[in-house]
């Protein structure tokens, strides 16, 4: 079996805690996911899922609970020290793609490493290049973001966020702003990657096309687990 890449017990979280309008929205959450998995998570709205992603991506922190990032202790952390658990291990796809407008896509998928590293160097721009590539934007490594497609755009965000080669992608409904065509090729360049590179995914969708795709499936429903369950792999 794989090693974990995260590993959550317990995991609550409220919001707006010590007030006469505490909630909570996530109740007692165990979740483990580990190297190579290609899972989703679905659930209505408001179920908690993006409080979840966040938690997990070192967004926000949880109430109470244990959070174990690659078996290490995180959820007490200094933020210096999430940021820099964030950038060696997890990449962020989200559904809006959040290019920055006077980058380039070469330059948008070297940011990353610009955060980790202080500065722009040769080999993130080499790795950058073979990125695009294998999205199949080698030919608009150059362009501003709006010049190209929604499409395009999320490709260069997939692109992105694998600049720093992380153990995990966390991708919250990466082609709700897609049309079907759009959608279909970026979970396959997604599911790709996973195969061909052994990163894990676990990507928020309500769309049930793509999750039958996944080869596991949790369900969460009103901040709760309800369902996690293998499948088989179909594409």
């Amino acid at each position: 079996m794989n090693a974990p890449i995260i590993e959550l017990a317990d995991i609550r979280k409220t919001y707006y805690e010590g007030t006469a309008v505490a909630t909570e929205v996530l109740h007692g959450v165990n979740l483990t996911v580990r190297a190579g998995e290609f899972a989703c998570l679905i659930g209505p709205s408001g179920s908690g899922k993006s409080t979840l992603l966040n938690l997990i991506g070192l967004l926000e922190r949880p109430s109470a609970g244990s959070y174990l990032l690659k078996s290490r202790p995180i959820q007490q952390a200094s933020d210096d020290e999430r940021t820099r658990a964030r950038l060696d291990t997890l990449g962020f796809v989200f559904q809006f793609h959040h290019l920055l407008p006077a980058f380039s896509a070469l330059e948008n998928v070297m940011l990353p490493g610009l955060m980790r590293e202080g500065a722009f160097t040769q080999q993130q721009r080499a790795n950058a290049q073979q990125l695009l590539g294998a999205v199949g934007l080698a030919g608009a490594m150059h362009k501003p973001p709006n010049e190209l497609s929604g499409g395009m755009q999320q490709r260069v965000a997939i692109a992105r966020a694998l600049a720093l080669s992380p153990d995990l992608v966390l991708a919250d409904e990466p082609t709700g702003n897609l049309d079907t065509h759009a959608a279909d090729e970026v979970f396959a360049l997604m599911r790709d990657f996973n195969v061909t590179r052994g990163t894990a995914f676990l990507l928020v969708t309500h769309d049930p096309r793509l999750a039958e795709r996944c080869d596991r499936v949790v369900q969460l429903r009103d901040g709760t687990i309800v369902g996690d369950a293998l499948q088989q792999r179909s594409g």
